[in-house]
């Protein structure tokens, strides 16, 4: 699994990040820290990305168009990079599960 870690979350996490979910990166790694959430929606979907995020945006937006991409919505309050980090990784298996299932189009952490 993929993921695309939104404008909010810094890029410095995606080493620790490499092993457990290879191919992710940051928007603005790709050249998108000034895009719409529309526009990243729509790069993550083409994409086959997963949107890691902290704003509720996102899953406004799985709400209305539905997913793909599906959404990690990080409701962790003010943590380190480290610790944002540790919670995607604590949680991997639960993300996947969720994430697999059809009904399922965000994932709420804390």
């Amino acid at each position: 699994m993929k993921l695309l870690l939104d404008e909010n979350l810094s890029r410095r996490i995606l080493p620790f990040l490499e092993i457990d979910f290879p191919g992710s990166t940051q928007v603005a790694l790709i050249g998108m820290e000034r895009a719409s959430d529309e526009e990243i929606w729509h790069y993550a979907k083409n994409n086959g990305f997963c949107i890691v995020t902290k704003d509720a945006d996102f899953y406004d937006l799985s709400l209305v168009k539905g997913a793909p991409p599906k959404v990690i919505w990080l409701k962790s309050g003010n943590v380190t990079k480290s610790a944002v980090a540790q919670i995607l990784l604590t949680n991997r298996p639960y993300i996947e599960e969720m994430l697999a299932t059809i009904d399922t189009t965000c994932v709420e952490l804390y």
